[in-house]
């Protein structure tokens, strides 16, 4: 078995041509870095507003349409990730991964700029045109990324790490200058300018586009379309099939947040069984390592749950509960999806040099370790805001300003336990044939998180608004079911590892 292991490692290693080394890693790694900084740009740009939007434009600022708008949020970013699957799918066997990834940026500019229009329909097409863009993106310039280094690169997981740093600068960048265009440069009062940031996220997205579509040279062939993928009328199928599946896309954003839970569940055991039996066809190691990924998939399930109340819940908790006052400065509700970025810029180094020198010292946890800590921070991170809603709540109902902060800087240290770690995991045990498609199940379990974050966080709302009590009543429950979840994971990890068959 082992000698098979390391045949496809060299396979592989001779695959991969000769780059030119910066900071210690391929050239491409940074190309591919400012193509996910726009993207990110782009993608964070809107993610502040979506929920404060919905309800001030078509629920005209009542706070019972708190709970609608946290539903769309999640369903939105869950057939984001969703979408993933028939991305990798689409780079795998239809049009190949740097073609995918240009396909999936021109959908994505095309509906940034159509939900600039003020109609709730027009808006979830446009939610729906960016889906389908960034389900042809997302998992593509992820495994991109992985193709660079070979199996047994021990700057593998430090890579993935810098790549993460890429998408949380632009996600840094992203709501403070949307913020300061909506409401300071395109003035208008109390109300931010919504159209401008999604306009500016639009700007950002063809930005991407343009820097791939340029960079991608640099790549010498990796991810290009070869054999009978290169025929160009390809590209033409997949962008009308994509036109016809939008459509599809919408009526899923207006079934429900429950209603699409159950099929996304679905649509993860289909993706499940192929991966499985793709397994069992390369053989017992390739079949554990792909049932380890499954197993792993469900934390992250967990994980996302919770960590995705940024967006949604927390924005809500922020806008209404969080002192922002100092002194006459109000600190903007968009900028508090900055901190996590910021977390994450000054954190992802250390990390990623501690995962080295535990290396070095061959202490480096697991894996499964490294979710189970993942998961760890996070609920720590509600412990904390269940002890604001506890006891610091001041007289006008308000909890400190620094809570809400370091609950996204607790959060974050979770994220680079297990976000990084887990676009790496994916290009290791997936089936070789089926790196993309694996990296599709990745975000679609992330998706599945994100749609049960939406109801969670619709529960936290109530009918009529977040209020202290129903914040703290979720929050609490949230904590439970993180630490329980973490707890669990660090019991079994030693069984997961055995399947793993070595891998670290």
């Amino acid at each position: 078995m082992s000698g098979a292991a390391t045949a496809s490692s060299n396979a592989q290693d001779r695959a991969i041509p000769e780059f030119k080394q910066i900071m210690g890693h391929p050239a491409p790694l940074w190309m591919l870095f400012m193509t996910e900084f726009w993207e990110r740009f782009a993608f964070y740009g809107i993610r502040w507003a979506l929920v404060l939007y919905v309800v001030a434009q078509f629920f005209n600022g009542d706070p019972s349409g708190q709970s609608s708008a946290n539903l769309i949020y999640g369903s939105y970013l869950a057939l984001v990730y969703a979408g993933a699957v028939f991305g990798g799918y689409v780079a795998d066997r239809v049009i190949g991964y740097q073609r995918s990834i240009l396909v999936g940026a021109s959908f994505m500019a095309l509906g940034l700029f159509a939900i600039t229009i003020p109609d709730p329909e027009v808006f979830k097409l446009g939610l729906a045109t960016i889906i389908v863009g960034n389900g042809m993106f997302k998992p593509n310039i992820s495994a991109m990324v992985g193709k660079l280094y070979s199996v047994s690169d021990t700057r593998r997981d430090s890579g993935f790490t810098i790549f993460y740093m890429g998408i949380n600068t632009g996600a840094f960048i992203a709501p403070i200058l949307t913020q300061v265009l909506a409401q300071h440069v395109f003035n208008t009062g109390d109300t931010p300018a919504y159209k401008i940031v999604f306009f500016a996220s639009g700007i950002g997205m063809l930005l991407s586009l343009v820097w791939f579509y340029i960079g991608r040279r640099q790549l010498k062939g990796i991810g290009a379309a070869t054999g009978e993928l290169e025929n160009r009328m390809r590209v033409v199928y997949v962008a009308i099939g994509s036109l016809v599946v939008i459509p599809v896309v919408y009526f899923l954003l207006k079934l429900g947040a429950e209603k699409l839970q159950a099929v996304l569940s679905v649509l993860f055991i289909i993706l499940a069984i192929m991966l499985i039996v793709e397994g069992v066809r390369e053989g017992k190691v390739a079949r554990d390592k792909t049932i380890a990924m499954m197993i792993i998939f469900f934390f992250n399930v967990m994980f996302w749950c919770f960590f995705e109340q940024a967006g949604s819940s927390f924005t809500f908790l922020a806008n209404n509960i969080v002192n922002r006052d100092f002194g006459g400065w109000v600190f903007p509700t968009a900028w508090f999806q900055s901190v996590n970025s910021i977390a994450i810029i000054t954190l992802a180094p250390i990390v990623a040099y501690v995962w080295v020198l535990l290396g070095r010292r061959n202490a480096n946890p697991s894996i499964p370790r490294k979710f189970g800590l993942g998961l760890a921070f996070n609920g720590l991170a509600f412990g904390l805001l269940v002890y604001a809603l506890s006891y610091l709540v001041s007289a006008d109902n308000k909890i400190p300003f620094w809570t809400l902060f370091a609950v996204y800087f607790i959060q974050s240290v979770g994220e680079l336990c297990l976000s990084p770690i887990g676009l790496s995991m994916v290009t290791k045990l997936a089936p070789v044939r089926l790196v993309g498609l694996g990296m599709g199940g990745w975000f679609l379990s992330t998706g599945i998180g994100n749609n049960l974050s939406g109801i969670f966080a619709s529960m936290v709302s109530g009918e009529h608004g977040m209020s202290t009590a129903s914040a703290l009543q979720g929050y609490t429950f949230g904590f439970y079911s993180l630490l329980g979840a973490g707890i669990l994971l660090f019991l079994i990890a030693p069984l997961i590892q055995k399947l793993m068959h070595g891998v670290k």
